[in-house]
């Protein structure tokens, strides 16, 4: 399934890390050492969070595509 989900991305100096965050699903982000790697990781933590939304019988939020404006 490929992900429809807006994506923020940032560099956080603190973690070291690129942390991507997913607005349309509540508490879903990821890091990772690189950008390729943030984006991975959260692809795996989308269909986990979904995963577990559904077995909770809770709704899932359709992608709205771009919610920002920069």
């Amino acid at each position: 399934m490929p992900i429809k989900y807006e994506l923020i991305i940032y560099w956080s100096e603190d973690d070291q890390a690129f942390v991507v965050e997913v607005p349309e699903l509540p508490g879903c982000a990821a890091d990772g050492e690189t950008y390729q790697e943030a984006v991975a990781n959260v692809e795996i933590v989308i269909h986990e969070w979904i995963e577990t939304a559904q077995s909770l019988g809770r709704p899932i939020p359709e992608p709205k595509g771009r919610l920002l404006f920069a």
